[in-house]
C-alpha cells in the first residue's frame, strides 16, 4: 500500500513534531530539577547522618569515660565509708584515757593537730620544717616564743578534757609552794 502525503499533511506532521519535542524538553527539565534536588536532598540527608554518627560515637566516648569517673568515685565513697564505719567502731570501742595528741604550735597558737608523735614528725617534715625548728623541748619560756613548736596533749578522764604531757615546773611566788 502507498500513501501519498501531501504538503499539508507533512505541515501538520511537522508541527505535531515540534509539539512533542517541546513537551518532551518540558517533560525533561522537570525530571532534570527533580534529580536535582534528590541528589542535594541525599547529600544533606547523607551530612546530617555522618555527623548524627559522629556525635553519637563523642556521646558514647564521653559517656564511657563519665561511667568510669562515676565508678572510681563510687569505689572512693565505698572506701571511705568503710573507713569511717571502722573509726566509728574504734571510737566507740575505745575510751579515751591515756590518748595523746600532738598539737603544732605556731607562735603559741594551735595550727595542726595530729593523733601521733609520728604523724607530726613526718609531716612537719614534708613542709620543709626542719626537725630543730619544730621538735624542741619545752622550757620555761612561754610557747609563744617560739615560732613553730609541738607539744603533746592527754585525756585526762578527771577533767574530761586534754592536758600537757610536759608541764612546766611550777613557779614560787614569793616563797608560796
Amino acid at each position: 500500500m502507498i500513501r501519498l502525503i501531501t504538503a499539508e499533511r507533512l505541515r501538520r506532521l511537522c508541527e505535531d513534531t515540534e509539539q512533542v519535542r517541546t513537551h518532551a524538553r518540558e517533560v525533561q527539565g522537570r525530571a532534570d530539577a527533580a534529580y536535582s534536588r534528590y541528589v542535594r536532598e541525599l547529600y544533606a540527608v547523607t551530612g546530617r547522618a555522618e555527623r548524627a554518627e559522629a556525635t553519637t560515637t563523642e556521646v558514647g566516648a564521653i559517656l564511657a569515660h563519665a561511667m568510669e569517673e562515676l565508678s572510681a568515685a563510687q569505689r572512693e565513697l565505698l572506701l571511705k565509708d568503710i573507713e569511717i564505719r571502722r573509726l566509728r567502731r574504734e571510737l566507740a570501742g575505745e575510751s579515751l584515757e591515756g590518748r595523746t595528741l600532738t598539737v603544732l604550735l605556731h607562735y603559741g597558737e594551735p595550727h595542726t593537730i595530729y593523733a601521733s608523735y609520728e604523724d607530726a614528725h613526718a609531716d612537719t617534715t614534708a613542709h620543709g620544717m626542719s626537725a630543730d625548728s619544730v621538735w624542741q623541748r619545752c622550757d620555761e619560756r612561754p610557747a609563744s616564743a617560739f615560732k613553730w613548736r609541738c607539744e603533746a596533749f592527754t585525756y585526762n578522764a578527771d577533767s574530761n578534757g586534754f592536758r600537757r604531757v610536759h608541764m612546766p615546773a611550777p613557779k614560787l611566788v614569793d616563797g608560796a609552794a
